[in-house]
């Protein structure tokens, strides 16, 4: 059995881990870290201190309402995607931790659409 990171837990949530293939499990977060554990074979984990996490980036879709998925950007192992039944609690207990000023929205499918051309466009110097 794998040992937490935390010692006091303040919430735990049903999510999906999208490390390769889609896991199914519970997401933990609490004093020490975010932790992720599978439901069916309990190697499969992610323990995530919060010392270690450079950023996090939030996919919000229909202006706000939905938000579907968020990446976790570490400073040496990369970056992590979840889902949770829960985002919007999850991630106002991550920032809670890690502060408001690492915590991003990412671009929506016109702004890409729109820098790609803009790109194409662009004069080289």
């Amino acid at each position: 059995m794998v040992e937490s990171l935390n010692s006091k837990v303040e919430i735990v949530v049903d999510g999906t881990s999208y490390a390769g293939f889609a896991q199914y499990g519970k997401i933990m977060i609490g004093n020490a870290g975010f932790e992720f554990y599978d439901d069916k074979k309990v190697s499969n984990f992610v323990q995530i201190p919060w010392e270690e996490i450079e950023s996090v980036t939030v996919s919000v879709l229909f202006g706000g309402k939905w938000i579907p998925r968020f990446s976790i950007k570490t400073k040496s192992d990369g970056s992590f995607i979840f889902a949770a039944k829960e985002v919007k609690a999850v991630l106002r207990a991550v920032r809670s931790h890690i502060g408001k000023e690492k915590m991003y929205r990412s671009l929506s499918f016109f702004q890409v659409i729109k820098r790609g051309t803009s790109a194409l466009f662009k004069k080289k110097n």
